[in-house]
């Protein structure tokens, strides 16, 4: 029994005209996130990084070489607000990890990439990372690590469509 259960076993019997089945998939989910989070935070400040500087470090990781990216497109690719990516890439070259130069289509514009300390960086802290995420889903076995990213998957979709 885990502490979803506990709750939903509350309401079963305060309120036994509700169904609260969704209410235990959706507490689940939030309290895995917490836990996973919690245990990622902590890989990112062994690195001296927050989940915030990591993400835009890997979203630029992942674009492949030249590893750089327009703001609009980091913005994009991470989802967060154009003065938050501003914040986030201000600070990042603060610590050497990106440069901003012209973008030589658009002298207008500039370019995000990762600076050679970036990149040393951030392929030190993926490994570490995907390190932490493999032990947090180690004590399911494969099948039912897969069947479990499908059904995730699944619910990701209905939401994002609904």
């Amino acid at each position: 029994m885990d502490h979803v259960d506990f709750i939903t076993e509350q309401w079963a019997r305060e309120r036994p005209d509700l169904d609260v089945s969704a209410m235990a998939i959706i507490g689940r989910v939030a309290r895995l996130y917490l836990a996973y989070q919690e245990e990622m935070q902590r890989t990112f400040a062994r690195f001296g990084l927050n989940a915030a500087k990591f993400d835009v470090l890997a979203t630029l990781r992942r674009a492949g070489a030249p590893y750089c990216l327009s703001p609009g497109d980091l913005l994009k690719a991470t989802m967060v607000a154009s003065g938050t990516m501003t914040n986030r890439i201000t600070r990042l070259e603060a610590d050497g990890l990106v440069r901003r130069h012209i973008n030589p289509d658009d002298s207008r514009s500039f370019l995000i990439a990762l600076s050679d300390k970036g990149l040393i960086l951030i392929d030190q802290v993926v490994e570490a990372h995907v390190a932490t995420q493999d032990r947090l889903v180690a004590a399911m076995p494969a099948e039912e690590r897969a069947a479990f990213n499908t059904l995730l998957s699944r619910a990701l979709i209905a939401v994002e469509q609904a």
